[in-house]
């Protein structure tokens, strides 16, 4: 949130996490398979613990580091590495199910900041079926870990 909000200070641009709807629809980029390619993984298309298959999907190189992140080939929108290499933190609050949440894709918010936020995407060290663009995790916001990481959204006016 600092980096936020220092990038929007240095460009006089509003820049921010994504919203939990906002990542799912940009990482799926118009489908409704498991991963923006299809619904099998093997390691040529992201970057995650190879030694585990995800339906037919092949085994694997596990790199068990991050890797640059034009190493895959981007999604249909241009977007990068939306499965593995790291879990990506959002906007919102950790909230068990999607009962009650904004209809509209802004982010779902509780109070403050104290409590578990949604990360999305998975990591390096995860097994494929935590790639899958559905799949959500949560952590608290404190801290740090070699497998999280960011991807900021910029609202524009038309």
């Amino acid at each position: 949130m600092a980096y936020c909000a220092w990038l929007s200070s240095e460009t006089g641009a509003p820049y921010r996490l994504p919203s939990e709807a906002e990542w799912e629809y940009a990482a799926r980029a118009g489908t409704r398979t498991a991963f923006w390619w299809g619904d099998e993984i093997d390691p040529t298309r992201a970057n995650y613990d190879g030694n585990h298959t995800y339906r037919n999907g092949a085994r694997g190189e596990y790199r068990e580091r991050t890797m640059p992140v034009d190493d895959f080939q981007p999604n249909p929108f241009g977007l990068y590495q939306v499965h593995g290499n790291v879990w990506e933190w959002i906007q919102d609050s950790w909230h068990e199910n999607y009962r009650g949440a904004p209809t509209d894709g802004s982010a779902w918010e509780e109070s403050g900041y104290g409590g578990p936020r949604v990360l999305r995407g998975g990591s390096w060290n995860n097994v494929p079926r935590w790639l899958r663009s559905a799949a959500r995790n949560r952590n608290l916001p404190q801290g740090g870990y070699n497998g999280w990481g960011f991807r900021l959204a910029r609202t524009l006016t038309l």
